[in-house]
């Protein structure tokens, strides 16, 4: 048997084959059941006990015996016929906490932080920063010459280093980073994680502690699944993140037949000295109506699986070769020579952690598995740690004691139940309001109708009428003390212990909400009709800071978990024999990334994840885009590409450059439309100009023609009228020329017949000159036969010298 300390657990300060025994495992198991399931202490049945309480009251099923004390009288409760079901008040507040977060989506992200990585994201940073600071030159080469210097797509360039680095964040992505995103995301989608996630917020909002576990195995794989707080067992911790815990495990209630199919190496004869054995509810208690059963059935055991950390010494045996060189050999960590100067060897040690597994039935001696855990999680940061399996978180844990939302509240639940049973009782004997008949004073009515005026009619008239008869007088004429024979009795008692019994139920439900923060703007409840808008949404607001410590839970749990599947891939891929078929289930919803997934463990990744806004985030970022839209400072596609932004901060960012590249771009365009419109004026300027040059031209080219058309008309003018005057003169010169022959030839008849004729000359003579006595007489001229005046054309050409001779 190992040597056990001042405490419970054995010793570490072994040696490593001392650890890896048998008795050693069984030491370990029987320390950590001494801790939470011994007498002294028994941890585990009290978490086991407030655990099952807080559930009840979760579910508005708690206990009504404290109820029934209250309200018995020294246990007698015959006198009391009430509902003693609970109210369900904290169910609502519960469901409204955790659906709400639940509800909140969120995408795993993985960042290469190896060296090869960081050296590949430095480059293309630089190499984009190069292309920035050379883009003038590089657009000039381009225009000048068609040759492409860019190392990078111009169009997509940032232009601030503001840019790049949204630009680094938001669109950089290697390839090896997607395939470690699209592994683990589909590992989680494989696991039905997001189930697995919700009820780890129920427990949170329930209990304050939330777990789940990740495993590997040959047959399925990567697992990961959910484990029940109440079912924990874990060394002393007062971080909320159990980081510095040496232990962890869990009590899970399996059957012989499960037991056997998970360890085969048992025999027969071991499962049934296991089945003998008085082991269940050795330590602790179970609850609910499967425990029941469970006590009566020999086939379901408690097993406990645990992790123990401890840490091994690797010790090598550097010896000395002749050639000079040297050669490590592995040595156990007993190994301790003697070594001085004549040694031609020496010693190197150092120590890292290691994780073993055990597993051991709860109550018994029995050790069903103790040994060094296959495929343990290191981180390449730093080999020497280990992670565990148990993924574990408590907001608010304080000395090792955990407290939830759950817990703040069971006292006024408490104090609600019982205002709703005194309610009952107040309802339950309250009578309603009844009449005083004074049977003496009917006596004394006469109807005078021969009727008889008894109780049951005047009840009758009265219920009916609302009337009644009485007399004032009796029969003797004295006073009558009853003539008013019916009177109304009132009982307003009730109705006050009624209005104060509400203000106090109403006075603990809004304590539940002052205690929880679960105002009346998150919990559904009517708000108040004269609260403003931006006033609810600021509730609303400070109600999810009030829970924000839960969500920050369920993230922290999901974002260790991925580191943990993250190294567990690493693992498979190097080591595992289900290498291939884990690659092709990866690579089968991207074929594209299979080289990249084959490589996955030469790189180490950094984890975080990216939690979309909820709903008032997401509201405030719509009314800085709608804001943006309406003063026209975006375009649509800008605010669409903001909206798919899960991140609210790098959104906003990118909407405050879209921004200010809209303004300036929107600046740069007034600037360019300013200069084409001057460009435009002045070469509407230009072309007036030169329309009025063209008009001139056109206009001293239409003259010149003009000019040019008027000189031929007139010289074809001059030239008709000159060949009408040659025509003229040439009929006037041959009608002349004709007269001269006819004179030529009269003469010629005269000198002719002169001789002859001669009386007949002397007559015609002597008739001649009568003739021209007679003409000389009356002042006539010789009628001349020339065209004088006519024979001169439009100029200075005279035709009057061509007369004939």
């Amino acid at each position: 048997m190992a040597k056990k300390t001042k405490g419970y657990f054995p010793s570490q300060v072994v040696s490593d084959a001392e650890k890896a025994s048998y008795d050693y495992g069984l030491s370990i198991a029987r320390a950590i059941e001494d801790e939470w399931f011994g007498k002294q202490s028994n941890r585990h049945s009290i978490n086991q006990a407030a655990f099952h309480k807080l559930r009840l009251y979760a579910r508005g099923e708690q206990s009504i015996q404290k109820y029934k004390d209250e309200l018995s009288i020294n246990g007698d409760l015959s006198y009391l016929n009430l509902d003693w079901k609970p109210v369900p008040i904290i169910p609502k507040f519960v469901d409204i906490v955790v659906n709400g977060i639940a509800e909140r989506t969120y995408d795993v992200k993985a960042y290469s932080q190896d060296p090869y990585g960081v050296d590949k994201r430095t480059n293309f940073m630089t190499s984009v920063l190069r292309d920035m600071n050379t883009k003038e030159i590089n657009d000039h080469v381009m225009d000048s010459f068609g040759i492409n210097l860019y190392e990078n797509d111009p169009d997509s360039l940032p232009e601030t280093t503001e840019e790049l680095e949204l630009h680094m964040q938001l669109n950089y992505k290697q390839s090896i980073e997607v395939a470690e995103e699209q592994a683990l995301n589909v590992l989680l989608k494989g696991n039905k994680y997001d189930q697995t996630l919700k009820r780890t917020y129920y427990d949170l909002a329930v209990l304050g502690i939330g777990c789940v576990k990740n495993s590997f195995n040959t047959s399925e794989g990567v697992t990961v699944k959910y484990v029940d707080p109440t079912n924990l067992v874990y060394s002393y911790t007062e971080s909320p993140y159990f980081d510095d815990i040496y232990y962890v495990g869990e009590v899970k209630d399996i059957t012989i037949n499960e037991l056997k199919k998970e360890f085969p190496k048992l025999t027969n004869e071991d499962l049934e000295n296991i089945e003998n054995k008085p082991h269940k509810n050795s330590f602790g208690n179970r609850y609910g109506a499967r425990a029941e059963a469970e006590n009566n059935d020999s086939n379901v055991i408690q097993v406990l699986y645990f992790n123990y950390k401890t840490y091994n010494n690797n010790v090598y045996k550097i010896k000395k070769l002749s050639n000079g060189m040297s050669k490590a050999i592995v040595k156990d960590d007993k190994f301790n020579p003697k070594i001085d100067s004549t040694t031609p060897f020496e010693k190197l040690s150092n120590s890292v952690e290691v994780l073993y597994e055990g597993a051991s039935i709860v109550g018994t001696k029995t050790l069903l598995k103790w040994e060094l855990a296959k495929n343990m999680m290191r981180p390449k940061s730093d080999y020497t740690k280990v992670k565990m399996n148990y993924s574990i978180v408590a907001p608010r844990i304080y000395k090792g004691k955990v407290e939830s939302l759950v817990g703040r509240v069971t006292g006024f639940a408490d104090m609600i139940q019982l205002t709703h049973l005194k309610l009952q009782q107040v309802l339950s004997r309250m009578v309603p309001d009844g009449v005083y008949l004074d049977a003496d004073g009917l006596s004394e009515v006469d109807l005078g109708n021969g009727t008889n005026y008894n109780p049951q009619e005047a009840l009758n008239m009265f219920f009916q009428t609302g009337s009644v008869i009485g007399r004032s007088f009796t029969g003797d004429g004295d006073m009558n003390p009853g003539k008013v024979p019916i009177q109304e009795i009132t009982t307003s008692g009730g109705q006050a212990k009624l209005q104060s019994l509400i203000q106090t139920y109403n006075y603990y439900l809004q304590m539940i909400r002052d205690v929880t923060g679960l105002n009346e703007a998150r919990d559904a409840s009517t708000p108040d009709k004269d609260a403003l808008v931006g006033i609810q949404k600021i509730a609303a607001a400070n109600s999810n800071t009030a829970t924000r410590h839960i969500l920050q839970g369920g993230i922290f749990l999901t974002e260790e978990l991925a580191e943990c599947l993250s190294l567990r891939i690493s693992d498979i891929i190097e080591y595992s024999p289900t290498k291939e078929a884990f690659i092709q289930q990866i690579g089968s919803h991207n074929v594209g990334t299979l080289e990249d997934i084959k490589n996955l463990h030469l790189h180490d990744f950094g984890i975080f994840i990216e939690l979309a806004p909820d709903e008032e985030e997401k509201a405030m970022l719509e009314n800085n885009i709608q804001q943006a839209l309406s003063k026209n400072n975006i375009e649509l596609e800008d605010a669409i590409d903001v909206r798919e932004i899960k991140n609210l901060k790098l959104a906003n960012q990118l909407l405050k450059l879209r921004r200010q590249k809209k303004i300036a771009f929107d600046q740069q365009m007034a600037e360019r439309n300013i200069q084409v419109q001057a460009q435009a004026n002045a070469q509407a300027q230009q072309v007036a100009a030169q329309a009025e040059v063209q008009k001139n031209q056109a206009i001293t080219q239409q003259k010149a023609q003009l000019e040019h058309v008027e000189a031929q008309l007139e010289a074809q003018k001059m030239q008709a009228e000159a060949m009408l005057k040659k025509d003229l003169m040439n009929h006037e010169f041959q009608i002349n020329m004709r007269l001269k022959q006819m004179e030529l030839d009269t003469l010629k008849a005269k000198e002719t017949n002169k001789e002859d004729r001669k009386d007949e000359r002397t007559r015609i003579q002597a008739s001649q000159q009568s003739e021209l006595i007679d003409q000389r007489k009356n002042n006539k001229p010789p009628k001349a036969f020339e065209s004088a005046g006519n024979d001169i054309l439009s100029g200075s050409i005279d035709t009057g010298m061509f007369e004939p001779r």
